[in-house]
């Protein structure tokens, strides 16, 4: 049986002008508004809004907190949690403070929490008993400028309790911290060095073993001041809060 070749009909050439964009501007639309979206959030995730108030127990942190957040001079004690607050600086902005407890076992804890929106370090000291709790002042300060998290970062110590007899300038409590900085930095690349034999991985500040520490070396601007809360003597304080 003899087939019966037909010819299909020919097709008519689709102009550009008849084709129907829609979908593919749509689609387009939805990539752009997804993209804007993720930046939007990463941005808002990422962005550094914090003051955190750092320091041993009973340095002070939790009654200057009071008196510049709340205005007054509550009665503090021991603070096993953060305590937040937003600081109004005399321009209108405003800025997120955070109490961090300076007990041993919560501290770390806590500035782990927050350093990474931390947009400046106040570290008070108490200067009545410095010289007593110099190691312990010397490390937690170490372990704050060491860590990544906060290079370059703005920090303020505070040398509180000016106003008791015993109290050392801050002239002096900085001398005091760099010297034990040679010897917490050494005890730290010890005790590295004993469980894995590199140095490299040591969080090192200052230039080398062989070259006294100043605070001159870290990456960070750290500035001494002293103060006096109970006489409500705060102005280098709000002064740098100013220039956040």
């Amino acid at each position: 049986m003899e087939k019966i070749r037909r010819k299909a009909p020919a097709r008519e050439p689709i102009k550009l002008g008849e084709l129907d964009y829609t979908p593919v501007l749509i689609a387009l639309a939805i990539v752009f508004a997804t993209i804007v979206v993720l930046f939007l959030w990463k941005r808002k995730k990422t962005v550094r809004s914090a003051v955190l108030f750092t320091g041993l127990c009973e340095s002070g942190k939790t009654f200057v907190f009071s008196n510049l957040i709340l205005g007054d001079e509550r009665e503090t004690f021991t603070s096993i949690k953060e305590n937040i607050g937003t600081y109004k600086t005399s321009k209108g902005r405003e800025l997120k403070v955070v109490d961090v407890p300076g007990h041993e076992r919560l501290r770390g804890k806590f500035f782990d929490q927050y350093k990474t929106s931390a947009k400046a370090i106040v570290y008070m000291i108490d200067s009545a008993t410095v010289q007593k709790d110099i190691r312990d002042v010397a490390d937690f300060l170490y372990t704050i400028l060491a860590d990544k998290a906060i290079a370059n970062l703005p920090v303020i110590v505070l040398c509180n309790k000016q106003d008791e007899t015993m109290a050392k300038s801050e002239t002096a409590i900085r001398s005091m911290l760099e010297k034990e900085f040679n010897i917490v930095r050494q005890t730290r690349k010890n005790q590295l060095q004993s469980v894995d034999n590199s140095a490299s991985s040591v969080a090192f500040l200052g230039k080398s073993d062989s070259v006294e520490f100043d605070f001159g070396q870290v990456s960070q601007n750290v500035r001494f001041v002293p103060c006096s809360a109970r006489n409500q003597e705060l102005d280098e304080l709000t002064t740098f809060l100013e220039t956040l």
